[in-house]
């Protein structure tokens, strides 16, 4: 569904100075994968959403959407790619919902745009997210959690084969949070959408199977759920693992990896960019070479 290779974002800030806010990154994200994507703000993870929705063209590299090369598209094509490929949900619900519009005319509004209009395909999707009860409302009657839910129902209304969210769980306590990412689970599982969830929260990696970490631009590593990662079949063995994950390390082209900056204090590193990268045992060790030096003295 997704791939994004050597993937490069330069935003000008003046005539002078400039911003990269992606530095190559890769990404594959198959067909009907529910995943995550964390990444402390400024990491490039907004950038790279708005690269996969449409809402701003890359500078460099590849970043195909459902076989759609998004460096390539005309303007006419990228409008069309939005109203039917792709569906958004942001963190701010004001971005999401008209205010003065009920919750069904809400999720008719992208089927008008795109020039039809279904009453009853959206009164579908509003009782697929658990909203059928409040068709009439309108934004200021209904809860948080209700209306990221109906702003779930909005992306669906063109049925477009990727759904991307935004912090969608952000803004609301920890138990609607669950609610939310369960409406996820189950349009992932019952209409195979894929479905991209972006925060900076990195409890959401115990709730899913894979999550790509966003460092500087680039991705920096995959955590994955031990059962997931295993290939294991026993349910009774993945419920018992089921907060269970292990992280990957990701290797660029260039044979590089990003390396946490706690586990680079952890051997005093400090200010030096050095490091003595030795092979022991069929094991990569890296080195503060001060340490190896003071060992020999």
């Amino acid at each position: 569904m997704i791939q994004c290779k050597d993937l490069v974002k330069i935003y000008k800030v003046d005539e002078e100075n400039e911003v990269m806010a992606l530095q190559g990154l890769d990404l594959d994200v198959q067909n009907g994968e529910l995943m995550g994507i964390i990444g402390s703000s400024g990491s490039g993870k907004s950038t790279l959403l708005n690269m996969l929705g449409g809402l701003d063209r890359p500078t460099a590299g590849k970043c195909l959407v459902d076989g759609k090369d998004l460096l390539r598209m005309q303007s006419n094509e990228l409008v069309k790619y939005k109203l039917e490929t792709v569906g958004f949900v942001w963190q701010n619900n004001a971005r999401n919902l008209i205010p003065y519009l009920s919750a069904i005319e809400n999720v008719e509004l992208p089927m008008l745009l795109k020039g039809r209009h279904k009453r009853e395909r959206a009164k579908e999707l509003l009782e697929l997210v658990g909203m059928g009860h409040r068709y009439n409302n309108k934004l200021t009657m209904l809860s948080g959690g209700e209306q990221q839910r109906v702003a779930i129902a909005i992306a669906l209304a063109n049925n477009p084969n990727l759904l991307l969210a935004d912090e969608p769980t952000g803004s609301v306590d920890s138990k609607t949070a669950d609610v939310i990412l369960g409406v996820f689970r189950e349009l992932n599982q019952s209409l195979g959408k894929t479905i991209v969830i972006v925060s900076h929260d990195t409890e959401l990696t115990k709730k899913l199977d894979r999550v790509v970490a966003i460092r500087d631009g680039k991705t920096s590593s995959e955590i994955l759920r031990k059962t997931y990662f295993e290939e294991q079949h026993n349910k009774e063995q993945a419920m018992e693992e089921e907060e269970t994950h292990v992280e990957l390390a990701v290797i660029d082209r260039a044979g590089r990896i990003q390396i946490p900056r706690d586990y680079l204090d952890s051997i005093e590193l400090g200010d030096s960019n050095k490091l003595r990268v030795e092979l022991e045992d069929g094991k990569i060790v890296l080195v503060n070479p001060k340490n190896v030096e003071m060992i020999k003295q």
